[in-house]
């Protein structure tokens, strides 16, 4: 069995290779060749969300088993701890144990470029980042693989944040990083819009998307949280990384349902059927497009697969 730490995870799943196992892994869910059992989330007395994310993939299949701990957030130990327990299917051994913090970060950003490429205008330049942590890095990173990128903005309630990661980003890539005061600031004509923060109630609204934007709602997972508001939800093409997961787990889905203010058939399709030609995209240069991204099991294992086999090789 091999023991796959963060430092070594992030060597090997680069986010050109994450990226294309990503689009792998949702075509292969809509095709029915993977099993994702419904994942277990409990909340633990000391307000820790312990989950288990099982997911069956072909070759292998394995869990997700990690604690998401918001009091971590800002200090020296991450908010999501713990490992993907990876399997091969011909005979059930255990092949690999990998850490899942750095395994969530890049793939959760893949994903989320993924329905960036499918769906955003192809002249999308400016960007903005709702939240300066380990999900900032990890979109910048995957979306500037597919969309050139004009420059960035930024916005975090911790500014301190938000200015290490303006000055890591004109670093590493290059590209002017703005950090703004709020919200509407940042969003402000930004063509792409990513919402990564742990938020409670909805804090991005219609009126601070232009016509034509793409939103990754990447943050919350939970029916009751969100972050994209419900005139937004209502105003937007909604697509999902897997439906049926949508429809039971989603709260900018859930919330807007509840208040009748969209209908049950408000998911045009998932970014597996966009990828496989099932459902339309984009009509027209000025749609609101928003991905709202609950986060699979499958993308976990197929990230630990590509992990693993990069590790023996």
């Amino acid at each position: 069995m091999l023991l796959v730490e963060e430092q070594q995870v992030r060597t090997l799943l680069t986010p050109e290779k994450c990226l294309s196992a990503m689009r792998a892994a949702l075509t292969d869910l809509e095709l029915g060749k993977c099993a994702m059992p419904d994942r277990l989330i409990c909340r633990m007395p000391n307000t820790a969300a312990f989950g288990f994310m099982p997911a069956y993939t072909g070759a292998y299949f394995g869990a997700k088993v990690i604690a998401a701990y918001a009091p971590n957030m800002g200090t020296r130990y991450p908010s999501h701890i713990g490992y993907v327990m990876l399997f091969e299917s011909e005979h059930c051994t255990v092949c690999g144990l990998i850490e899942a913090g750095s395994i969530t970060e890049v793939r959760t950003g893949c994903v989320s470029a993924a329905a960036t490429d499918l769906l955003a205008r192809k002249d999308a330049s400016s960007l903005c980042l709702i939240g300066a942590g380990a999900q900032a890095r990890s979109h910048l990173a995957a979306i500037r693989l597919v969309r050139k990128l004009s420059g960035v903005r930024v916005f975090d309630l911790n500014p301190p944040a938000a200015e290490r990661f303006r000055a890591e980003a004109e670093e590493k890539y290059g590209l002017p990083v703005q950090v703004c005061g709020s919200v509407r600031e940042a969003a402000d004509g930004a063509d792409i819009i990513c919402t990564l923060t742990p938020a409670k109630e909805a804090y991005l609204t219609r009126d601070m998307v232009s016509p034509g934007a793409h939103v990754n709602a990447v943050g919350t997972f939970s029916p009751s949280t969100r972050e994209a508001a419900s005139d937004l939800v209502a105003a937007s093409r909604l697509y999902s990384d897997y439906t049926p997961a949508c429809k039971k787990e989603s709260g900018e889905y859930l919330i807007p349902l509840s208040e009748g203010l969209i209908g049950a058939d408000h998911i045009i399709g998932s970014v597996g059927e966009l990828l496989l030609g099932r459902v339309p995209g984009r009509q027209t240069d000025r749609d609101i497009t928003l991905f709202d991204a609950l986060g699979l099991a499958v993308e976990d294992v197929a990230a630990a697969r590509l992990v693993y086999e990069e590790a023996r090789r």
